[in-house]
């Protein structure tokens, strides 16, 4: 770490134990996550007449290129809270999750979803229609493509999603979920 760790005790004295196990968690960051250059931990003692008897934690991590990993987010009404060890340990734990999270999306291991096309509806009969996509095509669907048998809510207009597959005449859609009512142009 390039600087060294800062921990604040909030309404309680600081306690050489408690420090020991704070920077024991910190070296275990650094030794998964590699380098942290700074880390500030504030540990507020129960009291207060919001969170009486639970322990508050709060870790701010710094990491290269300007990042950050901040957990500010103590459980509300978590009995386990008002034990320090415990406190300590769920921060700790919820850091090493943000670290993980962070170090995927960094290396490109976090999928991003794939967008579903958007379509028109443009013609509609009793158990079928037709809808354009936004690259002009048409496209057919069945009502049992429709999800939640919002069939019956379709009008010409309606905007939707849908996952599209090659059906025997053509292009067909299926799992069609409607968005709306605004037209594509």
């Amino acid at each position: 770490m390039e600087t060294p760790v800062q921990i604040d005790f909030q309404g309680m004295k600081p306690v050489p134990s408690l420090r020991e196990k704070i920077e024991d968690h910190i070296s275990g960051l650094e030794d998964r996550f590699g380098r942290i250059t700074a880390c500030r931990v504030i540990l507020k003692a129960p009291g207060g007449h919001h969170r009486i008897g639970l322990y508050e934690v709060n870790i701010h991590l710094a990491l290269p290129d300007g990042r950050k990993v901040d957990v500010t987010r103590t459980p509300d009404a978590d009995e386990r809270q008002a034990d320090v060890d415990f406190a300590l340990h769920d921060a700790f734990k919820r850091a090493r999750r943000k670290l993980q999270d962070r170090v995927r999306r960094m290396q490109g291991q976090v999928k991003t979803p794939e967008r579903l096309p958007v379509g028109q509806v443009i013609r509609l009969n009793a158990d079928f229609g037709i809808l354009e996509a936004s690259d002009g095509r048409e496209v057919y669907f069945h009502r049992n493509s429709v999800l939640n048998d919002a069939f019956s809510r379709l009008e010409i207009g309606t905007r939707v999603t849908f996952a599209e597959e090659v059906g025997e005449k053509g292009p067909q859609a299926s799992t069609v979920k409607l968005l709306g009512k605004h037209k594509l142009r």
